[in-house]
């Protein structure tokens, strides 16, 4: 088999991918078999970086869990579809899960519904509340939370 990179090769490199953003072990796997290497290389490699604490698959959730809940304001639903879709394992994302803080979760989909909310005034009132739930949903928070959300929400405007 006629091969460009060796192991030696893709080493350095890929350390220095892991070093740059937190990655999982599936996207590490996936670009050293993009470079070419057989899967016993890989493995080997993936463990080296895992000893030397360049690939750590709870530190990668928790950083992507608390990321896209700050700044893409993300539901759990979503983050744990996310890293699923990432093959990281079911007992790191409940880690990962534990990480958000649940005052700040509320907070965060109260915002989210207030800001929604206003800005369908022009909307009839069911049309309102269908909308913010859509939307709500489609950022990943679960509908039991948002029928909350939006009754305290709806019950604050008929004050």
């Amino acid at each position: 088999m006629n091969r460009s990179v060796t192991p030696d090769m893709a080493y350095p490199k890929i350390r220095q991918y892991c070093g740059y953003s937190e990655r999982c072990h599936y996207e590490v796997r996936e670009k050293l078999f993009g470079m070419g290497l057989a899967k016993k290389e890989v493995e080997q490699i993936l463990t080296k970086l895992i000893e030397e604490n360049y690939l750590n698959e709870e530190r990668y959730a928790i950083h992507f869990a608390g990321g896209h809940f700050r700044q893409k304001k993300w539901g759990r639903v979503k983050i744990e579809y996310a890293l699923r879709q990432k093959r990281v394992s079911e007992p790191n994302i409940k880690r990962a899960m534990k990480a958000i803080i649940g005052e700040d979760y509320l907070a965060t989909l109260q915002k989210l519904a207030e800001t929604k909310w206003k800005s369908l005034k022009a909307e009839q009132y069911i049309n309102r509340e269908v909308k913010t739930t859509a939307f709500l949903l489609q950022k990943g928070f679960e509908r039991s939370t948002i029928s909350q959300v939006i009754g305290k929400i709806k019950a604050k405007n008929h004050e």
